[in-house]
């Protein structure tokens, strides 16, 4: 579908013109469902690798492949959102995603599955950014913290949610559903988006830089997938496969940083850096993201591995904390938009800490209740940091730098996921392979595999611990930021 096909730019509305509410109605609908169907998947993976009669490392690109597209095209969002109007990018990003929803559904073969992933894959990178430009551009800077809330609540909300339905219906149904679901919501955003969505940026006609789309493709691309591969299966960063992406994926970033540098009209303005507050709510955020994920990952393999809990409740024990970070998010954007950043982030970064560094203490044993309430605090204290972080970072760039600057955030926030596993699941591993190296045990019994893999996960929250004990310092240096005029 040709962005350019859809309607003219309209210039001419003005912020008071604008109706805010269908506005952010249509966009977060849309934004829901692109990121529930980001984890949707995960659960269903064992389903689709019988029906295609396909192996686990293959299965996994329909996760991995999703991130890829994610992470290789938000990078280059801000020349989207400066060169096509607000209806243009939402109708292509909602019709790729839909259209994408329906092949998969209907797939007959694994190849066709992985072209649907794609293809909503594509729809999720335009929107993402877009919904966060969109709020900075028609909401006033006091009264921003409340509507970032509510797209915290969707970013939450929806991936806390997707493994629980998926779960419910791959058990009742198929992996099929999965996609008959979502596709009347996605069909019925578009539909909705088309009648009542309002163009509320200006456009200009910035020239795609070719060499640096290829540079941020590359760049982006081997970084997200050199570090989800090293936290996935017997890989490790000595793996060729994974050091040659990471290798190749640095250089070319650091050829695309250059690039910019020199471009009259760059395709991703790393000016933003210059921002202080945008920098520090930048770094805030990537090491929350970071010990996040890495948490959402090492738990439940330390749930089921030496806890002995069984898959099911490994799951619902993930989702309060989910819900509560979701249900919390609103709340924390309407304090910040009272009380500024500092008394949210310097609490919510020592809450952090101290519950990362309990996790130290979860060991056999221990009463399910327990671990449900250290997964709640822990998601509470993100919802503290993430939006005010965020949302105080953005606030000082200048408009013309919202799209660079929602683009850059964006795109780290999903690096710094990917990092942060890959990290997170190398401690543990090289834990456990150092616990039994130190016993000189080759064939562990089930009590040392248990014992093993404990000592391994305590050292990945220790790792948790060091990261949120950084973001304690960062917050220290963050004040209440105002808008930059130029």
């Amino acid at each position: 579908m040709a962005l350019t096909a859809i309607e003219q730019p309209t210039n001419s509305n003005h912020k008071s013109d604008i109706k805010v509410l269908p506005l952010l109605a249509v966009l977060l609908s849309g934004a829901f469902v692109a990121i529930l169907s980001e984890t949707i998947l995960n659960v269903a993976l064992n389903a689709i690798m019988v029906d295609y009669a396909v192996a686990s490392s293959t299965a996994q690109w329909l996760v991995t492949g999703y991130m890829l597209v994610i992470g290789t095209l938000i990078p280059i969002s801000a020349y989207f959102m400066q060169r096509f109007t607000t209806r243009q990018l939402f109708i292509t990003a909602m019709s790729l995603f839909t259209i994408g929803t329906i092949i998969s559904g209907v797939s007959p073969v694994f190849s066709i599955l992985l072209v649907g992933r794609l293809t909503q894959a594509v729809g999720t990178a335009i929107m993402i950014p877009l919904l966060t430009n969109i709020i900075l551009t028609v909401i006033p800077i006091e009264r921003r913290g409340a509507a970032m809330g509510m797209l915290g609540l969707v970013i939450m909300f929806a991936p806390a949610i997707g493994p629980t339905v998926s779960g419910l219906i791959v058990e009742n149904l198929t992996w099929r559903w999965l996609f008959y679901l979502i596709t009347p919501i996605s069909l019925l955003s578009l539909l909705f988006g088309i009648k009542v969505l309002q163009n509320v940026s200006e456009t200009t006609r910035p020239k795609l830089d070719l060499l640096s789309f290829l540079f941020s493709t590359v760049g982006f691309g081997g970084i997200v997938f050199g570090f989800s591969a090293a936290g996935k299966g017997d890989a490790s960063f000595s793996d060729p496969l994974v050091a040659s992406a990471l290798i190749i994926g640095f250089s070319s970033l650091l050829l695309f940083s250059w690039r910019q540098l020199k471009l009259e009209t760059p395709l991703l303005d790393i000016r933003v850096f210059r921002y202080p507050m945008f920098l520090i709510g930048l770094l805030m955020v990537m090491l929350v993201m970071m010990t996040m994920f890495a948490m959402m990952l090492v738990m439940p393999i330390y749930m089921q591995g030496a806890l002995l809990f069984s898959a099911v409740t490994a799951g619902l024990i993930m989702l309060p904390g989910g819900l509560l970070n979701g249900a919390m998010s609103p709340f924390m954007g309407r304090l910040f938009d009272k009380l500024g950043p500092r008394p949210l982030l310097i609490p919510g970064t020592i809450i952090l800490a101290i519950i990362v560094f309990t996790y130290r203490f979860t060991t056999p044993g221990i009463a399910v209740e327990f671990v449900v309430i250290q997964q709640m605090i822990l998601m509470a204290a993100v919802a503290m940091i993430m939006m005010p972080a965020q949302t105080n970072g953005l606030n000082q760039l200048p408009v013309q730098l919202y799209p660079h600057g929602t683009a850059i955030m964006n795109t780290l926030m999903q690096v710094s996921g990917a990092i942060g596993a890959a990290l997170f699941i190398s401690v543990m591993e090289n834990g456990q392979q150092k616990y039994l190296s130190n016993l000189g045990i080759d064939n562990p019994t089930a009590e040392q595999a248990i014992e093993a893999l404990t000592y391994g996960s305590q050292q990945s929250f220790s790792t948790g611990f060091i990261l949120a004990c950084v973001a304690i310092v960062l917050s220290l240096f963050v004040y209440r930021s105002t808008q930059v005029a130029k």
